[in-house]
């Protein structure tokens, strides 16, 4: 006689339904992620995530599709850092959540808009669904300080050195398929080529369009000019509202372009690369420069204010390089060819004419 064995608080049935819940939860939220939900699947991955008890869940998903690289996250959007993804979830979700359940109680109330308010629902959904698909960017600012130079690695691999005083903003999960960055200073980029996916610097005149390439670009907002150097690759500078060109300029290897923010135009020329570059390796190369941009330079390298008694001084002109030298022996440098001197008191050095 075969006796059955019975198991104390085993129920098949239970485990199956679990199973069958898991799949659907994991189906909902990974079609979220690759932005492919219908409308009534989106209903359903805005109650999950909306429900406290489900974030653990939610978060093992996170990291297996982060595993799988089935959604691009950023080093601070981790599947770690869940509270800070639904937050950015919510924040996409509330407002037009509250859109729509005002049309649905105006829809109770209002008998005789009944057909209207029906369309108006749909419409809602269908702004909702492209909302959800489509996010507004999340931007996170990397800053460099005056006398330092920095390197980061941007999520899609891409290279970016910031020379100091600098402020870079790049955008993740945007409505565009671009890779997007907003720079205020100086830096130099090594973008991960991608046909599919362009690469847009922002600048304060003009956009930069690249799909792979080794560029460098200078725009400090305190100064007159706007300069992009490519090194490798080409790149589309583009208009904006700020400057409206007549049509994009694109450049070619040894190519520089200047805009100008006191004539508002632009200009090209053909360049030695290295002398706009090398500042990256911890290189300064100066050729006839003059000093007015020569200490706006040091101040920022060496992280010190440059205060001149003469301003005739500033039309002085001056070639060379630094390397490791340190701001002292830069200004003895300095004295050695050019009728001045310096004083020194704490951060601040004052310039003198002979």
């Amino acid at each position: 006689m075969i006796i059955p064995l019975i198991f104390k608080g085993y129920d098949p049935g239970q485990k199956k339904m679990r199973v069958t819940e898991d799949k659907r939860i994991y189906s909902l939220v990974q079609k979220y992620l690759r932005r492919e939900s219908t409308p009534e699947e989106l209903h359903g991955a805005i109650s999950l995530f909306k429900d406290p008890g489900q974030e653990e869940k939610i978060g093992h998903i996170l990291e297996e599709c982060w595993n799988k690289q089935d959604y691009s996250l950023s080093k601070e959007e981790d599947s770690r850092n869940l509270p800070l993804i639904l937050r950015n979830i919510h924040r996409q979700i509330e407002p037009e959540l509250l859109k729509l359940k005002q049309i649905r109680t105006r829809k109770l109330v209002i008998n005789l808009s009944k057909v209207a308010a029906i369309l108006m629902i749909g419409v809602v959904l269908g702004f909702l669904a492209d909302r959800l698909r489509n996010p507004e960017p999340v931007w996170h600012t990397y800053i460099t300080p005056k006398g330092s130079v920095s390197q980061m690695v941007l999520p899609d691999s891409s290279i970016v050195y910031l020379n100091s005083d600098t402020e870079l903003k790049y955008a993740i999960n945007g409505t565009k398929n671009h890779r997007e960055v907003s720079l205020d200073g100086e830096a130099w980029f090594k973008v991960k080529e991608s046909m599919d996916r362009p690469f847009v610097v922002h600048t304060s005149a003009y956009d930069i369009r690249v799909t792979g390439t080794e560029f460098n670009v200078k725009a400090y907002s305190g100064e007159q000019e706007v300069v992009t150097t490519l090194e490798s690759g080409s790149v589309q500078i583009l208009s904006t509202e700020t400057f409206n060109m007549k049509s994009d300029k694109e450049l070619v290897p040894g190519q520089q372009l200047i805009f100008s923010r006191e004539s508002q135009t632009v200009t090209t020329r053909n360049v030695t690369t290295r002398f706009y570059t090398s500042w990256k390796d911890n290189r300064l190369i100066f050729i006839n420069m003059s000093l007015e941009e020569l200490f706006v330079l040091l101040e920022r390298k060496y992280g010190i204010d440059i205060e001149v008694s003469d301003p005739s001084i500033l039309n002085f002109h001056y070639d060379g390089t630094i390397k490791n030298e340190s701001i002292l022996e830069v200004m003895e440098l300095i004295t050695l060819t050019l009728p001045v001197k310096y004083e020194v008191s704490g951060q601040k050095i004052q310039i003198i004419a002979k």
